[in-house]
This record gives C-alpha cells, structure tokens and sequence, in this order.
C-alpha cells in the first residue's frame, strides 16, 4: 500500500507545472474536448508508465541489492535536483498527429512528452524500490490523473493560483527523503 500511496503523492506533486500538465492545458484549449483528452492522457501514462515499471523491476533483477540501493538512492536525490528546474513545452510536441483526432492527437503527443521525462524516470527509480511494481504503476498513473486533468477543465485560471515553487518545493523534498532514506538503508528487509 505503500507503493501506491507514495507514488501518486510523489507524481501528482512533481507533475504540477510540468510539462504534460502545460501540454493538457494547451490541448484543452486547442480541442475543447475534455472526455477525449483525459481518455488520451490515462492511455498514454498506463502505457508509459507500464513500460517503465517493467524496466524498475528488470533493474532489481540484475542489479546485486547494493548497488540497486545506491543507484536508486542517486536517482532519488537526482529527481529532487530535477523536480526543481521549472518545464517549458515545446511547440513541437502540440504539433504531433495532428490528423489523429483529439484522443490520438494526446495519446501520442503524452506518450512523447513523458519519454525520458522526470515521472517516467520516477516511476522506474520507485518500481525497483518497492516490491510491487503494479502498484507503482497504479499510483503514478492516478498521480498523474490528479495533475493533469484539473488542468484539462480548469486551465490557465487554475495555474495562476498554484504557488508552482511549493509544490515543486515539496515534491523534490519527498524525492530526497527517499534518496536519503534508500541510501541509508531504508528497505534493507525488502533486499535493498
């Protein structure tokens, strides 16, 4: 339960004034089809996200339990660093599969935006720390639910009252104390 619960915190912090979250406010705006939006975004992250928490869980399989602690405690401690560092989107990425439709047109453009993105890399770093990659999964998933589609319905009005630097604030500091915490041997009784 701890999986799940601390990786939608994590995610839902983290995602505020990311780049996906700019991104459905951009579609929104551009489609004015909410339905088709959020469909498109819970698409995309299940299978983003799927993918990265096979990979978390491949990791723990070929990595001795010593030197899994101290490459997750680094990429913990990393993605405090990088939760910090505000995103911009990129025009490009509104422009994807343009003749998709509104679903396809987010499907894709998410899908993209999260490669290689800090909720992609958080969500592997927390699929090989804790045991239960599923629940992981799960839980950025809704994390992700949580961010993004408020900002589908609510849009810019929303972003204006959010204070983006608390929540990225908050969001690295839970990122650290999991660093330290892994490093320090937190999760020794899960083999870590």
């Amino acid at each position: 339960m701890e999986a799940l619960l601390v990786s939608t915190g994590v995610v839902a912090l983290a995602e505020i004034g990311d780049k996906t979250q700019l991104l459905a406010f951009i579609l929104a705006a551009r489609f004015k089809k909410p339905l088709p939006i959020i469909a498109g975004i819970l698409a995309a992250t299940v299978l983003n996200h799927g993918l990265a928490g096979a990979l978390g869980a491949w990791i723990t399989s070929v990595l001795s339990p010593g030197v899994l602690r101290w490459v997750l405690g680094a990429s913990f401690l990393g993605m405090a660093i990088w939760t910090l560092i505000p995103d911009k989107i990129e025009e490009e990425e509104t422009r994807v599969a343009s003749k998709l439709g509104v679903f396809g047109a987010t499907f894709v453009t998410f899908f993209l935006a999260e490669m290689g993105d800090k909720t992609q890399i958080a969500t592997i770093a927390m699929a090989a720390h804790y045991a239960n990659p599923l629940l992981v999964v799960i839980g950025t998933t809704l994390g992700m639910l949580i961010a993004d589609v408020p900002a589908v319905f609510v849009g810019d009005r929303l972003a204006a009252k959010i204070p983006m630097k608390l929540v990225h604030g908050i969001a690295a500091a839970i990122f650290a104390l999991l660093g330290l915490a892994t490093l320090l041997g937190a999760g020794a009784s899960l083999g870590f």
